[in-house]
């Protein structure tokens, strides 16, 4: 097998670690053709919810700089057409496959690629007592971070760190430098109805709650989810 060269290195900042609940917020990537940078895709993505303190404190992203930017319905296009077929590599490449996989398939669009994830490869070629996420195994094969947790800083990281490990140990284990089928199933969400956000609008001022996401914005799942959480809570009308 031929060790792979060309790939789009990927990494997205979310406001959590659940596809199904969570929303992309910034989208980097570095298109990278024969071992060498040929381009980067960044952009900021609204999530239409303010982000909770821990995601503000990690990723030092502010609702403002979110707020005006465009929906992930405005950029998922581009993004793909950015990636083209190449391989997808990332820091435990499946989450971001994951994200960008159920908003490709909300909007009609398909996503299907191979992938090279470099924390299977950390696993593989570091010492078990070190610690294995991106920040730690670029410390260890000697890879300087310009900044952490942001989409476009962490996907060059991810780029560099393959390339590293690629340079040491390329040559004994080629075999493990290859890409591999991602897998990910989902099926498209439907929106909410009218019925539902009224109910849900209904709940809100009867109970006097005030939400962090918009719900005009919601999938008939997630609206589900939110009122049937607040009759939990607060009860019914």
């Amino acid at each position: 097998m031929e060790v792979v060269s060309s790939y789009i290195a990927l990494d997205l900042e979310t406001t959590g670690l659940d596809p199904k609940r969570d929303k992309i917020i910034e989208i980097g990537a570095i298109k990278v053709i024969d071992g060498e940078e040929t381009g980067e895709y960044e952009t900021f993505v609204n999530p239409y919810r303010t982000l909770e303190e821990r995601v503000r404190e990690l990723t030092g992203i502010k609702d403002d700089q979110i707020a005006s930017a465009p929906g992930i319905n405005q950029v998922i296009g581009d993004f793909l057409d950015f990636a083209e077929d190449l391989p997808v590599l990332g820091h435990h490449v499946i989450f971001d496959f994951s994200f960008i996989k159920r908003a490709a398939v909300n909007y009609g669009e398909s996503f299907e690629c191979r992938g090279i994830d470099t924390l299977k490869l950390a696993r593989k070629f570091m010492p078990l007592e070190e610690k294995k996420n991106l920040k730690a195994a670029c410390q260890f094969f000697g890879i300087r971070q310009q900044q952490s947790h942001r989409a476009l800083a962490d996907a060059r990281s991810a780029h560099y760190l393959y390339q590293e490990m690629q340079k040491q140990y390329g040559r004994k284990d080629p075999e493990v430098f290859t890409s591999e089928p991602m897998i990910y199933k989902v099926k498209k969400e439907q929106p909410a109805s009218k019925r539902q956000k009224e109910h849900l609008q209904d709940l809100l001022k009867y109970h006097k709650i005030v939400l962090s996401v918009q719900t005009d914005h919601l999938s008939r799942n997630e609206i589900s989810r939110i009122t049937d959480k607040i009759i939990a809570q607060y009860g019914r009308i």
